[in-house]
């Protein structure tokens, strides 16, 4: 699995304590409850497992991003967080499937901050969120508050994710929720923008506005994920308001440059990687508009 994935997953910290479930478990529990028909919508085509991976792996990750703005030198903000105090306000799966990608991204800022303390208020609403939309399964909410308080390795964290992310999301496919996959992806990515614009409009970086930039490309695959589900009234809304944001990344120009084929050892065996140049060019002024509008939808999807 690539790392890109491996890292989004880490970021939502969708862990538990042993090695995982059962598929006859995950169908028993499955039975356990009624799943409203408003929940059930699984898109005009089934998207692969591959698919799946193909697009998610192609998104920055909270874990990326947030080390991107540490590694720049510009401190850790609490005020940049969507705050915890009203998850109860997160209150049809659609909105609880966008909250857990958006405090699974700031959950990968706070980590890279080593901010243990407020960690656990997130965890506490990651819980609740996912229990909302029936997959707290796969959460263990007593082993991630040991594995804070002990400051885990990332490779921990990595072996244990992917194998419950994956428990995770074969069991909202089996149970026609894909859907719902989608939109924790999604809330990832906006909220990982609103992070990167927050800080740049702090501190300008010229990294920070690369990143954005690159988010031309990042966009595009992720709307191809959720284009899927836009007979769903409400995917619909989301869609029209990222379409904005693709409108507006029409000005952002990427150019590549072919460079030099490298021999390294990996894992040993020699491999060749290609040593491309990537060049984004984004005005000042299209770099605040782009921030500016997923902001606002940000703050649309964390309103109160």
């Amino acid at each position: 699995m690539n790392k890109q994935l491996i890292y989004i997953l880490i970021s939502l910290l969708l862990l538990t304590a042993c090695g995982g479930s059962d598929k006859s478990k995950e169908k028993s529990l499955s039975s356990d409850f009624e799943i409203p028909d408003s929940i059930l919508y699984d898109g005009e085509l089934q998207i692969s497992e591959k698919a799946m991976k193909d697009i998610v792996q192609n998104i920055s990750s909270p874990v990326e991003i947030a080390a991107l703005i540490k590694a720049v030198g510009v401190p850790y903000t609490k005020n940049h967080l969507a705050t915890t105090d009203y998850v109860d306000h997160y209150n049809t799966a659609f909105k609880k499937a966008l909250g857990l990608g958006i405090f699974g991204a700031d959950l990968g800022y706070q980590n890279m901050y080593n901010k243990t303390g407020s960690v656990l208020e997130y965890i506490s609403a990651i819980k609740s969120l996912a229990d909302g939309i029936r997959v707290g399964q796969f959460f263990d909410f007593s082993t991630l508050k040991r594995l804070v308080s002990n400051n885990q390795n990332l490779d921990s964290l990595m072996t244990i994710s992917v194998q419950n992310f994956n428990q995770m999301d074969r069991y909202l496919r089996e149970n026609n929720r894909s859907n719902l996959s989608s939109l924790i992806v999604a809330g990832v990515w906006i909220e990982s923008m609103h992070l990167l614009g927050a800080t740049i409009k702090e501190s300008k970086n010229s990294a920070l506005s690369e990143k954005i930039g690159e988010q031309k490309i990042i966009l595009s695959n992720l709307m191809l994920l959720l284009r899927n589900y836009e007979r769903d009234p409400k995917f619909k809304d989301l869609i029209n308001d990222l379409t904005e944001v693709q409108e507006i990344y029409k000005e952002v120009r990427i150019t590549y440059e072919k460079g030099e084929p490298e021999a390294v050892e990996e894992n040993g065996m020699l491999v060749f990687k290609q040593n491309d140049k990537q060049f984004i060019d984004i005005s000042d002024e299209t770099l605040i508009t782009i921030i500016d509008k997923t902001n606002k939808i940000r703050n649309k999807i964390i309103q109160l």
